[in-house]
């Protein structure tokens, strides 16, 4: 259990580390839309939907590899990444109504509650 919470903790610091990096050097003065954490973002989903095809393919769930990577990289490089994921086995299963509920009530719920937290920060 220890090993397995170190692989996550290891891959994790490095995916934030990269994202920290890579959101930076994108994200310059002066120009408005966040072309770092899309760029984040959309690397991530890519990164994580070739692992779970990769893993899936050699049988390599639940490995080091997954805990490392999947879990630990992509889980500190975006949690869009997992979204992305989830969404996507939704679609692949034919759930659409919890597709479009999920997708678009974490979309609307997540901006709201950035606006409610910053709202209560302010209050404190």
């Amino acid at each position: 259990m220890i090993k397995n919470l170190l692989l996550v903790f290891i891959g994790g610091g490095l995916g934030s580390v990269l994202r920290y990096l890579l959101s930076k050097f994108l994200n310059q003065p002066g120009f408005t839309f966040p072309l770092g954490t899309f760029a984040v973002n959309i690397i991530g989903s890519f990164i994580l939907g070739f692992l779970i095809g990769y893993l899936a393919r050699h049988n390599y769930f639940n490995s080091e590899i997954q805990l490392i990577f999947a879990i630990g990289f992509c889980g500190g490089f975006t949690t869009f990444s997992t979204f992305s994921s989830e969404n996507y086995t939704l679609l692949r299963g034919g759930d659409y109504q919890y597709l479009l509920f999920y997708a678009f009530l974490s979309l609307i719920l997540g901006v709201l509650a950035i606006g409610l937290g910053f709202f209560t920060s302010k209050l404190t």
